[in-house]
């Protein structure tokens, strides 16, 4: 999971939502949806960080506060975010994201600058991801499933992969930065998937070299 920043919203929901007697159900122009969440978010699922795609094969609408128990935002921009089919279709134990969230609540919205989830996660080397915060901790594990064993084999992948790599270069300090500004998007264009373990990897690994050098 990372920060997901909100841009403007489709044309066709705000008209939509201008119309009378309007809900999501029969909000006809969902792919114009679609393809603005999957552009902010730079094609990555706003909980797992899998791939997705505008469509309705490769991903799903995700009400960060349900339809059924907050209807009253079922047309809401910034309470709308682009999730992976989570396993749908799937036993219970390998469901994650919205399909296994359902109509429970999260503490934390990716979407809401003020959440800062970047800054109450930690992903460990065993592609594990856990939080200080105990209760949001406990629905990372409870209410998405994020550390369904495919998802943590995943992270875990990524972040091996990347650090032997890392490792063969055998980077100075600029390349080591570099790198995470590659991995964090700052150029532009799509995310990796998963990308949010390498920059947590990255950061840590910068403090320390700047620590370093402080006490030095």
């Amino acid at each position: 999971m990372r920060n997901i920043q909100k841009k403007t919203e489709p044309t066709s929901l705000t008209q939509h939502r201008c119309n009378t007697n309007t809900d999501y159900d029969n909000y006809a122009q969902k792919d114009d949806l679609r393809a603005s969440l999957v552009s902010e978010q730079r094609g990555i699922c706003c909980y797992c960080m899998q791939r997705i795609r505008p469509d309705s094969e490769n991903m799903k609408i995700e009400h960060w506060q349900s339809q059924d128990r907050y209807p009253q935002k079922q047309l809401e921009y910034n309470n709308l975010l682009g999730a992976c089919r989570g396993g749908k279709g799937q036993n219970k134990d390998k469901q994650h994201c919205d399909t296994k969230k359902g109509n429970l609540d999260l503490t934390f919205n990716p979407a809401d600058p003020s959440h800062n989830v970047e800054g109450k996660i930690r992903f460990l080397a065993d592609g594990k991801v856990v939080s200080n915060d105990r209760q949001f901790d406990k629905e990372i594990n409870e209410v998405l499933n994020l550390n369904e064993k495919a998802l943590v084999g995943n992270r875990q992948a990524v972040l091996k992969a990347f650090r032997k790599g890392l490792i063969q270069k055998q980077p100075s300090d600029a390349d080591i930065r570099k790198e995470l500004r590659k991995w964090n998007g700052d150029n532009g264009g799509e995310l990796e998937p998963f990308c949010q373990v390498v920059v947590y990897y990255l950061r840590k690994k910068i403090d320390r070299m700047t620590s370093k050098r402080t006490s030095e």
